[in-house]
């Protein structure tokens, strides 16, 4: 590890995930503040290059700004790596985890959301950090059952029909309150559905790539959406403040998936979808797409989760975090422009429009 100057003093941050779509907005808010000195575990393989672009948009000195990050290449599931890396005292944001609801991936979910978060809540309070921000999620919530709001006061159950995904996140969720009953200091976040730039082929970002493509088809579901660069802040405010062992629901807006599709695609200048996929059209294709990976080994775009996901009707409650921090969210309408604006940079947009 290369050593800092010290010019300044050092908040020292250790941060897991730093590539993702939030985790690159966390980086470029910390780089914001030219005292705070930042450790990024990745995986040897990880491709920094969306962040690399952030902070060039970000900085005019981009190239001094990136290299203020020191890298290391390791796992979560590595302890005594970990002990090696992470510094005493240092804040400690907690991003990286899988995201899949493919059967298929069940033991590498396990063993990256549960074992890895474990593990590093082993080494923080072994360290004795000054304090954790850990990314769950909604799904580690429990769901109203009258349709109402969901709140931080709703606790999961293992309800029929949850998706593995969901229960990972839920259980790595339980090992930071374990932490936290131990004696860590820990915020927790549950974002909603994120809305941003990042890889356009997986995650949420996807959603913009399917409705440009030509999506010809939504449901009846609903859900909560929130910007990327609203999580990474409040993260951040989370935890330059004295706030410990809580957690906040992040979710600007519920919007059903019809609406959804419909600013996506006012804002490509495409045609939205306007054919209504029954619940059993669903049924039909997760099915046949299951069937087709056994030949192409390629992972559905559809699974049984994602199908099931599609329809139900969830709405979440932010007034927790709107409260404490008197934070307003982004516009998801405003969200969605500037994250469209950056697809329409991609080889994806280009390639098209070119034709």
């Amino acid at each position: 590890m290369k050593n800092f100057p010290d010019i300044l003093p050092k908040t020292m941050n250790f941060v897991t995930g730093a590539s993702g779509m939030v985790g690159s907005r966390l980086v470029v808010e910390l780089l914001k503040n030219p005292s705070e000195r930042i450790i990024a575990l990745k995986r040897p393989e990880t491709n920094v290059e969306f962040l690399k672009n952030l902070i060039q948009k970000s900085f005019p000195d981009f190239q001094q700004q990136f290299h203020r990050i020191n890298w290391v290449d390791g796992s979560l599931l590595d302890y005594d790596f970990l002990d090696s890396v992470i510094p005493t005292n240092s804040k400690v944001y907690h991003l990286a985890a899988m995201v899949s609801f493919n059967k298929k991936d069940k033991e590498v979910l396990y063993e990256t959301n549960v074992n890895g978060t474990a593990n590093l809540v082993n080494v923080c309070l072994q360290k004795g950090i000054e304090k954790m921000c850990y990314v769950s999620s909604i799904a580690a919530l429990g769901r109203n059952e009258q349709d109402g709001l969901v709140t931080e006061t709703d606790y999961r159950t293992q309800a029929k029909g949850t998706s593995y995904y969901s229960t990972t996140k839920y259980e790595a969720e339980m090992e930071v309150w374990r932490g936290i009953a131990e004696g860590l200091p820990a915020v927790i976040v549950n974002p909603s559905v994120i809305i941003g730039s990042s890889n356009w082929e997986s995650g949420s970002s996807q959603l913009i790539t399917t409705v440009f493509k030509g999506l010809k088809f939504y449901t009846k579901g609903i859900n909560g959406y929130v910007d990327a660069e609203d999580v990474a802040k409040i993260m951040v405010r989370l935890m330059d403040s004295t706030v410990l062992g809580e957690r906040f629901i992040l979710s600007a807006e519920n919007l059903s998936y019809q609406t959804l599709f419909q600013i996506i695609a006012k804002k490509l200048n495409v045609d939205g979808p306007k054919i209504y996929a029954a619940p059993w059209m669903g049924a039909i294709a997760w099915r046949v797409l299951a069937l087709l990976s056994l030949f192409t080994g390629k992972k559905p775009m559809i699974t049984k989760d994602t199908a099931r996901n599609a329809r139900s009707v969830f709405r979440y409650d932010s007034s927790k975090i709107k409260n404490l921090l008197d934070y307003n969210f982004m516009p998801i309408e405003t969200a969605i422009e500037r994250a469209v604006e950056d697809f329409k940079e991609s080889e994806i947009y280009q390639s098209k429009s070119k034709r």
